[in-house]
C-alpha cells in the first residue's frame, strides 16, 4: 500500500521543517563557531539546506496543504534537534551534524522513497533524491576538513553514538500521524 496525499503531505512537511531547523541551527553556529573553516563550511550548508527547504514548501502545495507548510515532528525528535542546537564545541557541532543528523535524515528519506509509489509522487522522490546526492557532498565536505584540521575530528567518547542510538530509535518523525494512531488505538 503506497503513501495516501495526506501521508505525503504530512510527512514532506514535516521534513521541511526540519531542515528549516537545521538551517536555523547552521546560522546560528556561524557567529559562534571560532574556526574559519568551520564557520565556511556551515556557511555553505545553509544555502544547501535552505534550498531543500524551499523546494520540499513548494511541494506541501502540490499535496494540499499550504505554500512552504512545515509540521513540527514528534516531541521527542524536537528536543533531539534543540539538543543539537545547543552544542557549543565545534568537534561536536560538526560530528552531531554531519555524522549523526544527516545520515538519520538520509535513512528516513529513504525509508519514505521505499513506501512511497514513485510515479505518484514523483516530485517529491525528485526533491529527495536531489537532497541525498546533496547530504553526500556535505558530508564529503565535512571529512575533507575533518582531515586538513584534525583538531576538528571529535574525540571518541561515546556521546556521538549515544546520539546515534538516541535518533534511531525514535520510530515515526511525523507528530500528526503519531496522534491519530494513538486516538485510532484507543
Amino acid at each position: 500500500m503506497s503513501l495516501s496525499v495526506k501521508d505525503r503531505g504530512q510527512a514532506v512537511a514535516t521534513h521541511r521543517y526540519i531542515l528549516v531547523n537545521l538551517m536555523e541551527t547552521l546560522a546560528r553556529w556561524v557567529p559562534t563557531t571560532p574556526e574559519m573553516e568551520a564557520k565556511l563550511l556551515f556557511g555553505s550548508h545553509v544555502w544547501d539546506l535552505a534550498q531543500h527547504a524551499d523546494a520540499l514548501g513548494k511541494r506541501t502545495h502540490e499535496l494540499r496543504l499550504p505554500l512552504q507548510h512545515s509540521l513540527a515532528p514528534a516531541p521527542e525528535y524536537v528536543r533531539l534537534l534543540d539538543e543539537v542546537a545547543g552544542i557549543e564545541d565545534t568537534r561536536k557541532r560538526i560530528a552531531a551534524f554531519y555524522d549523526v543528523v544527516v545520515p538519520a535524515l538520509d535513512a528516513r528519506y529513504r525509508g519514505y522513497l521505499a513506501a512511497t509509489d514513485p510515479l505518484m509522487d514523483a516530485p517529491t522522490v525528485r526533491i529527495l533524491d536531489r537532497i541525498l546526492a546533496d547530504d553526500a557532498r556535505m558530508i564529503r565536505e565535512s571529512q575533507e576538513l575533518r582531515s586538513s584540521l584534525p583538531e576538528l575530528q571529535d574525540g571518541e567518547d561515546g556521546w556521538a553514538s549515544a546520539l546515534t542510538r538516541r535518533e534511531a530509535g525514535l520510530r515515526n518523525l511525523v507528530a500528526v500521524a503519531n496522534a491519530e494512531a494513538a486516538q485510532q488505538a484507543s
